[in-house]
């Protein structure tokens, strides 16, 4: 069945409320031959008969009720499009599922949803949190709209906007540099690193960076999964490890971590606001991506 064109459907609409064709014509600045062939398109793709038209009265069919709240419906609907094009009815509702690393999801998305929310009426943000591998791999899937994560991308079917620098820290308990100090490189046998995964090896930043190299030979490696429990390792004097800024500042401040080998700058990374370049809503990411770079993270 063919999609019955909007001006049929007004012309319908105004034939249902004056019951006169040639006032229904006036209306809709149509002669009324004009209407008459509206009003049998309609017919037509519709395959019923909307009027019982005889030389002294019109009235609507049964088909003819049944189609005039849709049709009033449809017209309001076309209407709305235009007043939503220039701003008039305020923002579409728009809901977003933002996956996250847990520790950047608390310490920093979790506290910024009501400044997101206040900068764009009508958007909803929830959260999910999971890995860098697991987020890429459910923005792909469309089962989240979008993350913020610093994994790298390497799949042309994503597009990332940077946000905020992260940078990184190699870090230790001071307890623990008392007992086992880690000054040379023949010191790293004495202590465990604590690193997230083989695929993503927070250790990396500082290894590749300039000064750095591969010279550290740890006695044993322990890996956790996620930094939000290598951090509570490292503050327990369990292990050395590398950890962005932004999660251990205050302890740095406060002396509970110290810097090891403080003279090498790791390497730094980005934080990424991550969504399928096929999706249509790259406006709204974007939007959402320059407010997020206005909300310091902590």
């Amino acid at each position: 069945m063919a999609l019955p064109s909007i001006e049929s459907l007004r012309c319908f609409d105004a034939a249902a409320r004056m019951l006169r064709f040639r006032a229904a014509a006036k209306a809709v600045a149509l002669t009324p031959a004009a209407l008459g062939h509206r009003i049998r398109q309609l017919e037509d793709d519709l395959g019923v008969k909307l009027f019982e038209r005889t030389t002294r009265t019109v009235r609507l069919t049964a088909a003819g009720l049944a189609v005039l709240p849709y049709a009033r419906a449809c017209l309001e609907a076309a209407a709305s499009c235009g007043r939503a094009a220039k701003g008039e009815i305020g923002p579409a509702p728009i809901e977003l599922l933002v996956g996250t690393r847990h520790e950047l999801g608390i310490s920093w998305l979790t506290p910024s949803l009501h400044a997101i929310e206040a900068q764009h009426p009508g958007l909803t943000v929830h959260l999910y949190f999971g890995s860098g591998p697991d987020l890429l791999l459910r923005v792909r899937t469309l089962e989240i709209d979008c993350a913020v994560t610093s994994s790298r991308l390497g799949d042309p079917s994503l597009e990332a906007i940077p946000l905020h620098e992260e940078h990184y820290a190699f870090v230790a308990a001071p307890k623990l540099l008392r007992q086992k100090p880690l000054r040379r490189a023949e010191d790293a046998r004495a202590h465990t690193l604590i690193d997230a995964s083989p695929e993503l090896p927070l250790f990396g930043y500082w290894r590749d960076a300039a000064g750095g190299g591969d010279r550290l030979s740890f006695g044993h490696v322990l890996r956790m999964g996620t930094i939000g429990a290598i951090r509570e390792l490292v503050l327990a004097g369990e292990g050395v490890a590398v950890l962005p800024v932004y999660l251990v500042r205050d302890d740095l401040r406060a002396r509970k971590l110290v810097r090891v080998f403080p003279k090498v700058t790791p390497i730094n990374d980005w934080f990424r606001l991550i969504y399928r370049r096929d999706d249509p809503r790259s406006s709204v990411y974007q939007a959402l991506a320059n407010t997020l770079l206005a909300i310091p993270l902590r």
